[in-house]
């Protein structure tokens, strides 16, 4: 579906698809990421949503269709090229180093310096101030910045990885799938860092095979099933029982729930 406004989405997606030799990884998946917006993407395993955040964070390039960033087409040759653009990927594996400090995970790749030529050194002091300053603007506010990022909960690293990503400029925030491995308050936890980047204005991308996740932060719901689109949805135009329905294939289900019921004893 596509929406007339005046300003276009940060990111759009038209008619994408992904071939690997005569496999179709993705197909004709359509769908937009607006500036404080959260767009989730849902599917079980082998939907293709690892494919999609592949080619939106430019490790593979669309075999069809159209990505378009503010608007004008872009083909992105590499991950660095889509982070210059301001499409940071949050992936599960977090890209952080357990026995480091919060800190330099923080600034991991990054690091600020002083001084000049052969002098120039890593500024300690700066980075963990900037640390600090802004794990508080994203409402985290950790004990020691010096403590390993390996002693933070599951919940924590997350925001962690979510804020450096604000930090350093990013428009759209890819996350993928950031509340699998997470027990329910966790997993609260980092919803509410992604409430907080979708209202300091970025276009979220929240990738989950979990509608009860998904639900609550989203505005948009792409719906994924073998590479190819179940829908694009508002959230005024489907329920989380629906998106539920879909998902594990309505009437399937059914026919499961059928098949799985004990029969009634015949009364005596």
């Amino acid at each position: 579906m596509t929406e007339t406004t005046g300003t276009p989405p940060l990111l759009e997606l038209r008619d994408i698809g992904r071939d690997f030799g005569s496999v179709i990884a993705l197909d004709g998946i359509s769908t937009s990421v607006r500036a404080g917006e959260v767009t989730c993407v849902l599917g079980d395993n082998g939907a293709g949503k690892s494919t999609l955040i592949k080619v939106l964070s430019g490790v593979h390039q669309p075999s069809r269709g159209e990505l378009l960033l503010d608007g004008t087409p872009v083909r992105f040759g590499a991950p660095r090229e889509a982070l210059d653009a301001g499409i940071a990927t949050v992936f599960q594996d977090l890209a952080m180093i357990p026995l480091m400090a919060i800190w330099r995970n923080f600034f991991l790749g990054s690091e600020p310096t002083r001084g000049w030529g052969p002098f120039r050194r890593f500024d300690a002091a700066t980075a963990k101030e900037t640390t600090r300053r802004e794990l508080l603007a994203m409402g985290i506010d950790v004990r020691d910045p010096d403590q390993p990022v390996g002693t933070l909960s599951g919940g924590e690293r997350q925001s962690v990885a979510i804020a450096r990503a604000v930090y350093f400029g990013a428009r759209v925030l890819i996350l993928d799938e950031p509340t699998s491995a997470l027990g329910v308050k966790q997993a609260g936890v980092v919803l509410r860092y992604i409430a907080q980047a979708r209202d300091r204005g970025l276009g979220v991308v929240f990738i989950t095979h979990n509608p009860h996740h998904a639900y609550p932060v989203g505005d948009r719901f792409v719906l994924l099933k073998r590479g190819r689109s179940l829908g694009d949805f508002r959230k005024d135009e489907v329920t989380r029982d629906e998106i539920t329905s879909m998902m594990a294939g309505g009437a399937e289900l059914d026919q499961l729930a059928h098949e799985l019921e004990r029969p009634t004893p015949p009364v005596s």
